[in-house]
């Protein structure tokens, strides 16, 4: 459960990451993307600067065509008429200007030729009124000269027109799919927008609400006019759905948590109930053993005269069950510790095993000489885990070894070893014998160990430990018990 949680918060702590490496990331794209509009801006004035250039230019060349139209006015000025002519002829066809030159009574006597005779009116006026006309005299005649546009200038003007239309369209296009709103410099008039529906904005209200919900900072920028405006900008739609995925986490966290209290829970319940139930079935074992005794001795006696010696024998199989009566009341209650010597509860454990087990199995006892092993011991269940991992040893010598009890200490707590001669416990299964439930027997219940482990650390918080095995040739259990 902790592993889960640790990798539930490194989960969080990576989104978190990247939420923010794509928030820098879309920053940085829109802040490269304005320093282009103002690149792009400055390309716009620029052409903006050649054709008012052009212009005039195209403006001095009709001011100098009237010009040498009107010299011929002067008699006394030698003037080549041939070169003028052919001159005004180079400045019409090089500009490609179209003119129209009118009369007095405003009918087109030259230029083009398929407009002379018609009268310069409506739409040919106002087709040729885009610059101030010229007025002249030819010969004493007034003339008007109109002009429009060169093909030249009209291409470019029609390509600086067509720029500056898609300028604004292009910047909330291209802006990486980010809601973009580009406000003037007073910030209460949309400009241009992309990836917003306009009638959320469509009213100063609305869009002052809408910018105040922004958290960027917005950006300066010039559009081509030279009016100064401002780009604001909106978390992308990834970005905006990257700020749900820590909740998601956590809510898939939290069901986690809660299936594995749930397992947890039914596994303990599970668990709770082998327990009882083995300790019904160990009740039955237990009390069998002198209850058969008591049977035999029932029998043995049946017609004889009682002597002290049978009444010894009977006592102790009453002692034994009302040993066994007071272990099984103390299981489920916080039993009772009282100082007692560690040394003699060993003994009577072995004392009772003694008689009770084969011949072939030897039992020794070692404590140091001269030093007294006394700690808070409730001795009916401390004798019980002596008995069962004496047990389990004389199991896993098939009846036939030697178990060695050694005691030791230190300044805090008791040792006993409980060590055997027998065949050992396997790698795989070191792990496990403490599990409710299992054992290797096929007759067992898997819960002697379990019992004796909660026992020694629940009841006298010491420790039972599996201290090594090894294959063939036995196995050493380790008591602690923790001194006052």
């Amino acid at each position: 459960m902790a592993l889960s949680l640790l990798l539930a918060l490194f989960a969080l702590w990576q989104v978190q990451k990247t939420a923010e490496e794509v928030r820098q990331s879309e920053t940085a794209k829109i802040r490269l993307w304005a320093n282009a509009i103002g690149q792009r801006n400055q390309m716009a004035a620029v052409s903006n600067h050649f054709f008012q250039q052009a212009t005039l230019d195209e403006h001095r060349k009709m001011r100098l065509y009237t010009d040498i139209l009107q010299s011929f006015n002067d008699p006394d000025q030698s003037v080549d008429m041939r070169f003028s002519l052919a001159y005004i002829h180079y400045i019409v066809d090089s500009a490609r200007t179209p003119i129209i030159i009118t009369s007095t009574t405003d009918s087109v006597i030259t230029v083009p030729q398929e407009l002379a005779g018609r009268r310069l009116e409506g739409n040919l006026l106002k087709e040729y009124s885009q610059n101030p006309p010229f007025e002249y005299k030819l010969w004493g005649m007034p003339m008007t000269l109109y002009y429009k546009e060169s093909g030249y200038y009209t291409q470019l003007r029609e390509m600086l027109e067509g720029f500056t239309r898609t300028f604004l369209a292009d910047i909330t296009n291209n802006s990486v799919f980010v809601p973009v709103i580009i406000v003037d410099s007073t910030q209460t008039r949309v400009v241009a927008l992309g990836n917003i529906d306009s009638s959320e904005v469509d009213t100063p209200d609305k869009l002052k609400k809408r910018l105040s919900h922004i958290a960027n900072a917005p950006i300066p920028i010039t559009l081509p006019d030279n009016s100064h405006s401002f780009v604001y900008y909106e978390n992308s739609p990834l970005l905006r759905s990257l700020r749900w995925v820590p909740l998601l986490y956590i809510f898939i966290a939290l069901v986690l948590l809660a299936a594995a209290y749930l397992l947890f829970h039914t596994t303990r319940t599970m668990e709770q109930n082998r327990i009882w139930v083995g300790l019904a079935k160990e009740t039955a074992h237990q009390l069998g053993t002198p209850l058969s005794s008591l049977i035999a001795w029932n029998e043995y006696l049946r017609g004889k005269t009682l002597t002290d010696e049978y009444a010894d024998e009977i006592g102790k199989d009453i002692s034994r069950l009302e040993t066994i009566t007071h272990r099984f009341s103390k299981i489920g209650s916080m039993p009772e510790l009282k100082e007692d010597d560690i040394q003699l509860a060993v003994g009577r454990a072995i004392h009772y095993l003694e008689g009770r087990t084969s011949k072939k199995v030897r039992f020794n006892v070692s404590f140091p000489d001269g030093e007294r092993f006394v700690a808070p011991l409730n001795s009916y269940l401390f004798e019980w885990v002596i008995e069962n991992l004496c047990r389990n040893a004389v199991d896993a010598m098939d009846g036939a070894g030697t178990i060695t009890i050694v005691g030791s200490q230190d300044a805090r707590k008791i040792y006993i070893d409980v060590s055997d001669t027998g065949k050992g416990i396997s790698p795989s299964a070191q792990k496990k014998i403490f599990d409710s439930g299992y054992t290797t027997k096929t007759r067992g219940w898997g819960l002697g160990l379990p019992l004796a482990k909660r026992i020694m650390t629940q009841y006298h918080r010491g420790e039972l430990f599996l201290k090594y095995s090894i294959p063939g040739q036995g196995t050493t259990f380790r008591i602690g018990l923790k001194k006052n």
